[in-house]
């Protein structure tokens, strides 16, 4: 998906499914399991330019029509999931059921933690967010060229996609395939499968959505603290927000590979190995579950909101900030007042998913699937749990 579509995607999706404004919540367990049956039976069709389309449907029936065996869903608000829950098949050989502790990849979800880690560096002053990211590594160096004589590299300008950096996404490595470092990786050697990261524009000058860019922001990271990436992030975001049952893992061990939903492609057919695989971590490595999500979603807007979360008020507030044509730094910026959300969208080979979250409410959705037809079926459910709750019109 070119750059700029998919930024229009990731930071606009609520807005194609109407502007929300707040209600209140329903407190009783009676209350909830009403709401999720309303949910699963009125999924209506959505067209290209956002209109419903047809008669509600079921869930699965819509999932099947889709071709999306797995989905797994978790809602909240008030501060506290109010309810999660999945839907079909990890695998379809096997059937095994999805549910809330089934495991999917992240996909590009994996940035706005990435971008928290980097800030939980900044506030131990080991790293600085507006210098020169140059200055700041030791093994390998971003080329300089005629784009950077003026204006430079930074950490805070990848965050926000503003490094002016090559590489918009990664497309993984089969389990059969020979992986590349992370500095062979950033040149594009062999056996690396992608282009060098190289500065494509001047930094500063244009928002240009860069997997690359994390990439080398990973590097840092892993640099400043010492630590492998799925360390460092275990250290500064999973264990902190209580993510337990998330990793940044390049393969997935027995005891998480039995949670883990297969991915499949378009067409139906599962991925070799089930999953790809991808040492790009920073970019694209996480494994979660929705419920993990949503905690880290309440914990960014804790901090936010009341200075009690994992990272600074003032550090979230930055974040917050919104950069031309509407991104902050880690996430989609978008709305002002009650209406103001963070969000991300997520896509390997063989998933889709989202998050989003009602930044003044504590209010929000985390979508995840095992399908690269899920992002239809995304569009589809947002819209009917924000119709359920009322939170648009």
């Amino acid at each position: 998906m070119p750059c700029n579509q998919y930024l229009h995607s990731c930071c606009l999706l609520v807005t194609c499914l109407l502007v929300a404004y707040i209600c209140p919540a329903q407190n009783t367990n009676t209350g909830v399991e009403k709401s999720i049956q309303q949910i699963e039976n009125n999924i209506i069709r959505i067209n290209n330019s956002g209109k419903d389309i047809g008669k509600p449907q079921t869930l699965l029936s819509r999932m099947q029509s889709l071709n999306v065996p797995g989905v797994s869903i978790s809602v909240f608000d008030d501060g506290r999931i109010k309810w999660a829950k999945g839907y079909g098949v990890c695998d379809k050989n096997t059937s095994v059921p999805v549910d809330t502790a089934t495991i999917f990849q992240a996909a590009s979800i994996s940035k706005p933690l990435t971008a928290a880690a980097m800030f939980a560096l900044a506030e131990k002053k080991l790293i600085n967010p507006d210098d020169d990211i140059n200055q700041q590594l030791r093994s390998w160096k971003i080329p300089d060229n005629e784009y950077t004589t003026g204006e430079k590299v930074t950490p805070l300008r990848i965050v926000s996609h503003m490094g002016g950096l090559s590489i918009h996404g990664f497309k993984g490595y089969n389990h059969r395939d020979s992986i590349p470092d992370l500095l062979r990786i950033l040149d594009g050697s062999a056996p690396a499968n992608s282009k060098p990261v190289r500065v494509i524009y001047k930094p500063g000058s244009k928002q240009i959505y860069s997997g690359g860019g994390y990439t080398v922001l990973q590097l840092l990271l892993q640099e400043k603290t010492g630590k492998s990436f799925s360390e460092l992030m275990d250290k500064l975001v999973l264990h902190p927000v209580a993510m337990n049952n998330s990793a940044f893992a390049l393969t997935l061990p027995d005891n998480m590979m039995q949670h883990a939903a297969k991915g499949y492609l378009s067409n139906g057919d599962m991925i070799n190995g089930g999953y790809n695989i991808y040492p790009e971590q920073a970019a694209a490595g996480l494994w979660t579950t929705p419920s993990d999500l949503s905690k880290f979603m309440l914990n960014v807007g804790n901090s936010y909101r009341d200075n009690n979360g994992i990272l600074q008020q003032s550090t979230v507030q930055m974040m917050f900030k919104n950069v031309p044509p509407g991104n902050g730094s880690g996430f989609g910026i978008e709305g002002e007042g009650n209406t103001l959300r963070f969000s991300h969208l997520g896509s390997n080979t063989g998933y889709y998913c989202y998050a989003v979250s009602f930044i003044n409410a504590g209010k929000g959705i985390v979508i995840m699937t095992n399908s690269g037809n899920g992002f239809q079926l995304i569009k589809e459910i947002v819209r009917a749990v924000y119709r359920e709750y009322r939170w648009m019109k």
